[in-house]
C-alpha cells in the first residue's frame, strides 16, 4: 500500500560544508517541499544545512517542525522562528518524536550524527517498525563512498539486496521527492512482520 506523504524528516549537517552546492541543494529541497505542501520535520537548529533548509521552507510559505534537546536549545543553537519547536529531554526523545511526526525521511550531506539517524531509520524499516520511504540526496557525489560500502556489504553477505534497495538515491531533489511519493513497501522484505516488530524490545 502506498504511504501518504504529508511531512518529511530531513537529516543533515549542523555545518554547511565547504562546497556551496550542499547549501544550494538544501535551499532547493526546502522550496520544493513548501511548494508541494510538505511539512519539514528536522532537528530544530538554526545553524548549518539544518538552518538553511528550515529558512528555505519558511521563506516559501511552508511549515517547519523542529525538535531539539534542551541542552542544545540552551546553547543558543535552536531556531526560534519555526512553525513549531518542541524542546525535549535528550537525543533519544528527539529522534523518536521526529520519526513519529514524519511520513518519510531524507538525508542530505552531514556528519556522523546524520549517518546515525539515517541508519536507524533504515534499520527500523528493514525490521518492519515502519513502512516509510527513505531517500538519500547525493549532492556532488558526497555519498558515493557510502553507497559503494553498502554494495560491498551486500556482496559480503551482511546486507540483503532487497534491504539495500530500500534506500532511494538521487542527485536531484525533485526526482527524489517523486520517488518517495511513489514508494510502496515490497511484500516480504521486512525481517519481521510489523506485528512481530511491535512486540520486540528495541
Amino acid at each position: 500500500m502506498r504511504h501518504a506523504l504529508r511531512s518529511l524528516c530531513v537529516y543533515c549537517g549542523s555545518a554547511a560544508g565547504h562546497d556551496p552546492a550542499f547549501a544550494d541543494a538544501a535551499r532547493l529541497l526546502g522550496r520544493l517541499m513548501a511548494g508541494q505542501g510538505l511539512t519539514l520535520v528536522y532537528g530544530g537548529g538554526h545553524v548549518g544545512l539544518m538552518g538553511i533548509i528550515a529558512d528555505a521552507v519558511l521563506a516559501a510559505g511552508g511549515e517547519v517542525t523542529g525538535v531539539i534537546p534542551r541542552a542544545l536549545m540552551d546553547s543558543e543553537v535552536g531556531h526560534e522562528r519555526l512553525t513549531r519547536l518542541w524542546v525535549v529531554a535528550d537525543m533519544h526523545e528527539r529522534k523518536a518524536l521526529m520519526a513519529e511526526h514524519a511520513d518519510g525521511f531524507i538525508a542530505l550531506p552531514g556528519g556522523i550524527g546524520t549517518l546515525e539517524e539515517l541508519f536507524e531509520a533504515m534499520t527500523w524499516l528493514q525490521l518492519g517498525y515502519h513502512a516509510k520511504p527513505i531517500g538519500l540526496l547525493n549532492v556532488q557525489g558526497f555519498y558515493d563512498p557510502l553507497l559503494d560500502f553498502l554494495d560491498r556489504q551486500v556482496r559480503a553477505g551482511f546486507l540483503r539486496h532487497e534491504h539495500r534497495a530500500l534506500l532511494m538515491t538521487e542527485t536531484d531533489p525533485a526526482a527524489l521527492l517523486q520517488r518517495l511519493r511513489g514508494f510502496v513497501m515490497p511484500e516480504g522484505v521486512s525481517v519481521f512482520s510489523r506485528r512481530e516488530a511491535r512486540n520486540l524490545v528495541p
